[in-house]
């Protein structure tokens, strides 16, 4: 059963609670839910657009093709000019926060606020053991510490696991075990939510079942909340992975987060532009989050969509250089099932945020508007046009097909060319760069065979968009515990 826990201690409040954790967001915001993945107005702009194309692809063919692939042309550009630009916005050290271990340590006990711990698992016995040794690790008085291990009511190998791993034993009476109703949607943020009624910290973090926190990352936070302005309402730490060298995908990926980590959010940040949050370590004020309903448990990268939600209600994000270690996917499926998740989380958080355009322009500006919009829809939709260019350019290095040529006017080939050349060169570069920086030499062979791996982004973001369509809020399961080699923090 559920503990006696606040807001969650009788049978009433816990019904309430799983009202609220499902529905609670599009009830009081329904515009900021993605509950309904397209407005009528989406859906009907989408179609009017396909059935323009096809209109125009029957009266004039080649023009039609010309006309679509400058516009992909030039989104493709832009999105990669804008991702240039907040890498060298992020390159400076100063972008990211540092407290150090002796500040952190100096914090005397009574300038410690109370910290919950959101620990959502769902399938996932194999990590339990690891996760308890894990939360009791952090340096962190435990009597203003609350760790909520949030279980699927169902998930009866986890709940077994979690008991027999010692959860309110000596050491470990901070943790406690909290059974989400099984209800739908079942997802991540739905159980977030959940335990967020029985938190009584005054800042609430998340952690993944696998993840393996920086000792003293809650008091850096501390540190870190007590300087920073009160307009900043969520400090993101970064993720790495401790399987980096298990095989070349967990290379790929680990080269992956020390980019996106290391220099994109921190890039973001200096830009004040919303930062699309990682799904785990990022740590929040909890009368905040709570003001702006929490998590959307049918958005499937909730971390995300509740960052730009921060961002449009006037508050700001920093990211801390504290790392959190993670298990990086060994397998290409697995990691697939992950990608494509995100990549269709994306495009249905800026589906939410794009519902009221002229309101959003005006609450964050026109620049980070543009930046949001390249960032979360053109991340996906520009995977997508890898697959389509890369079968056009080995058609035209094969066959030679006529119809390339004409769809490809000089002032279109042009642009496309060095879109091609120079956009895979740079993002080859700031991964090269981000590995120097990150100290991860080990991975120069991974950055060099980076366009292997955009292919799995591209297959990944081909899935995600057509998820998107069929099943908008389904949350496809990633495994862990498949990893066969820990590193420490680099």
């Amino acid at each position: 059963m559920t503990p006696e826990l606040p807001g969650l201690a009788t049978e009433s409040e816990r019904a309430r609670a799983l009202h609220a954790a499902v529905h609670g967001l599009r009830e009081t915001d329904p515009m900021s839910s993605a509950s309904v993945a397209f407005l009528p107005w989406q859906r009907n702009t989408l179609l009017a657009a396909l059935a323009i194309a096809v209109v125009c692809a029957v009266l004039a063919p080649r023009w039609t093709l010309v006309v679509l692939v400058a516009a992909c042309t030039l989104g493709y550009t832009a999105v990669m000019v804008d991702r240039v630009l907040i890498f060298a916005r992020g390159m400076p050290r100063d972008a990211i926060l540092h407290v150090d271990d002796e500040r952190a340590r100096a914090l005397p006990a009574d300038r410690l606020p109370p910290y919950t711990i959101l620990v959502p698992a769902y399938g996932e016995p194999e990590v339990v053991g690891d996760l308890i040794a894990a939360l009791n690790g952090l340096d962190y008085p435990h009597d203003r510490l609350q760790a909520l291990l949030l279980l699927e009511e169902d998930d009866t190998p986890t709940i077994e696991a979690a008991h027999a791993a010692g959860i309110g034993s000596a050491g470990s009476e901070h943790i406690t075990i909290v059974l989400v109703p099984a209800a739908d949607p079942r997802t991540k943020p739905k159980a977030c939510n959940y335990g967020l009624h029985a938190a009584t910290g005054d800042i609430v973090t998340i952690y993944d079942a696998e993840d393996i926190p920086d000792p003293l990352q809650l008091r850096r936070v501390v540190a870190a909340f007590e300087e920073l302005p009160r307009s900043v309402v969520c400090v993101q730490a970064k993720l790495a992975f401790h399987n980096a060298r298990q095989n070349l995908l967990t290379a790929w990926f680990t080269m992956d987060y020390g980019l996106w980590f290391g220099f994109l959010l921190p890039g973001l940040m200096r830009s004040s532009a919303p930062i699309p949050l990682g799904g785990t370590s990022n740590h929040f004020r909890r009368n905040v989050l709570t003001a702006i309903g929490a998590w959307d448990p049918y958005n499937v990268t909730e971390d995300a969509d509740l960052g730009v939600r921060i961002a449009a209600r006037g508050y700001s994000t920093a990211v801390i250089d504290s790392t959190t270690l993670e298990e990086a996917n060994p397998d290409p499926i697995n990691w697939i099932r992950q990608r494509s998740r995100w990549y269709k989380g994306y495009l249905q958080s800026w589906l939410v945020h794009a519902r009221r355009p002229v309101e959003l322009w005006r609450k964050i500006g026109p620049v980070a508007f543009l930046r949001f919009t390249l960032f979360l829809a053109g991340t996906p939709i520009i995977a997508c046009l890898n697959l389509l260019f890369w079968f056009v350019t080995l058609a035209w290095i094969f066959g030679q097909p006529r119809i390339i040529e004409e769809v490809f006017p000089a002032a279109v080939y042009f642009p496309a060319l060095l879109a091609l050349v120079l956009g895979n060169a740079m993002t080859v570069y700031m991964n090269l760069i981000a590995c120097r920086e990150n100290g991860r030499p080990d991975l120069l062979v991974a950055c060099l065979l980076s366009p292997a791996y955009w292919l799995l982004m591209a297959i990944a973001a081909t899935k995600g968009c057509w998820q998107l369509i069929r099943n908008p809020s389904y949350w496809e399961k990633t495994f862990h515990g498949l990893g066969t080699s820990t590193e420490a923090a680099e």
